[in-house]
């Protein structure tokens, strides 16, 4: 398996538009975050966890060629906003492209890009295409993998995050029962999303994030979907645990 951190950023990326702060002006590359997204090859399946607005410089920047599947944590426009960029590889593969999401997700997908879900034969030419595959807090399998959905809150609005064999991403969640954390236990890498230093209304914070990631005790964690008010990435990692550690764009986890 190789997994690969496309976008390690908040919803408004790193650096923040009319922010002067020391992050924000940081010349670290691994202190310059678009929004959270990863790849995953795994037994000849490549896949991706969200299309965030960032996807196609993503796609671009990682020389990604192939796409088998698509699969949504939850609807939020900084994880869903580039999905008419898979039209990339819906022509190149010259098949539809697979998305898997809740259904609610899906209809809202539906809502926000409403010219790729219309019948075919009033589609404008060139249009994407995809098959819609609705989950629900059960694994499911693609081409032969098996993935498991662990169902957390973001406030209050339910999101999945996903296990694939020993990697798990759980990224925009607040709050995750004793009953879905089990499904992660163990797991041999983590991603964690980790939003800031102070609490906030609807993402770990540091502080709860290496909580969580005690209880589930990985050989390795990460923290994504990391904002400015973090702090410098050098800074911040010089605090973790010995087997934590912020990511960052273009991080790769190979198993």
């Amino acid at each position: 398996m190789k997994v690969v951190v496309l976008g390690s950023g908040t919803s408004q990326g790193v650096p923040v538009i009319a922010c002067n702060c020391e992050v924000c002006r940081s010349l670290d590359y691994r202190d310059q975050r678009l929004r959270v997204s990863v790849y995953i090859e795994v037994d000849g399946l490549n896949l991706v966890i969200d299309t965030g607005p960032d996807f196609r410089q993503q796609m671009l920047r990682a020389k990604i060629h192939r796409l088998d599947a698509v699969i949504f944590t939850h609807q939020h426009k900084d994880h869903t906003a580039g999905m008419d960029d898979l039209r990339s590889f819906h022509h190149r593969q010259e098949s539809d492209i697979p998305i898997y999401a809740r259904q609610s997700v899906l209809e809202q997908l539906k809502r926000e890009f409403a010219y790729i879900f219309v019948d075919k034969e009033l589609k404008y030419p060139g249009v994407l295409s995809v098959e819609e595959y609705p989950i629900e807090n059960q694994v499911f399998n693609i081409r032969g993998v098996d993935i498991l959905p662990v169902e957390g809150l973001h406030h209050r609005l339910p999101v999945f995050g996903f296990r694939i064999k020993d990697f798990s991403y759980l990224t925009d969640i607040n709050y995750i029962s004793e009953v879905e954390l089990a499904k992660v236990k163990g797991t041999k890498h983590l991603i964690l999303g980790a939003l800031q230093r102070d609490p906030h209304i609807s993402h770990y914070n540091l502080e709860q994030a290496l909580e969580v990631i005690e209880q589930i005790k990985p050989e390795k964690a990460y923290l994504t979907h990391i904002s400015h008010k973090m702090g410098l990435h050098a800074s911040v990692e010089r605090e973790l645990p010995p087997n934590v550690f912020l990511a960052y764009d273009g991080l790769e986890i190979l198993d």
